[in-house]
């Protein structure tokens, strides 16, 4: 992990964790799932506390999609034709999300978290067709949870060894993430499933 990042967290600590999802959600390029992975394993070794990681990373994603969809929703079109650009929502982006959402819908915002380039343009689309907020926050929020929840987990389960992820998804690109995202989810079910046994098995009622 590059040393400004590392610096930026040492400064900042969990508000910096915040505003790094706020700004990587709205579409700011940011390397989001190899910092969530970071984090997970500092926490893995004590540096920072699992679970503010866990609930800054969460808040700052879920604020940062509900800045989007206010946004979207507020201003439509014309505002991503006019500064979309500037917060690196190109025009293809924004086309493959539409052809997306166009297909699949609500859906889309959660599964859209695992998708580099329509993450960051899923909840102006959402706003812009005015999608209700009750379904917006099903959808984002749960997605946003399971998020935070696979890569921050999969850094703590590796530990030392989380750079292997880092150097996996920069010879693969997104692909990576269509195996990374289903074995990590396995691998956490079992992580916790055993965790959870050995205290029954320590604490016995």
């Amino acid at each position: 992990m590059d040393q400004w990042f590392v610096e930026f967290l040492q400064h900042y600590g969990y508000i910096g964790v915040f505003l790094f999802f706020v700004l990587g959600i709205v579409g700011l390029p940011l390397p989001d799932e190899i910092m969530m992975t970071f984090l997970g394993y500092l926490s893995s070794i004590g540096q920072l506390h699992l679970a503010y990681t866990f609930l800054s990373a969460l808040l700052g994603s879920a604020t940062g999609i509900t800045i989007s969809y206010i946004l979207g929703r507020r201003f439509g079109y014309p505002f991503l034709k006019k500064y979309g650009s500037k917060i690196f929502i190109t025009r293809r982006r924004l086309r493959i999300t539409q052809l997306l959402f166009r297909k699949y819908g609500s859906a889309l915002l959660f599964v859209g978290y695992f998708i580099p380039g329509v993450r960051h343009v899923t909840a102006y689309l959402a706003g812009i067709a005015c999608m209700s907020i009750p379904r917006f926050s099903v959808f984002a929020y749960l997605g946003a949870t399971f998020w935070c929840t696979i890569f921050i987990g999969l850094g703590y389960i590796l530990g030392s060894n989380w750079e292997i992820l880092f150097d996996y998804m920069h010879r693969f690109g997104a692909k990576a993430l269509y195996v990374i995202v289903p074995l990590a989810a396995i691998c956490l079910g079992y992580y916790f499933w055993n965790q959870n046994r050995s205290v029954n098995k320590n604490h016995p009622r």
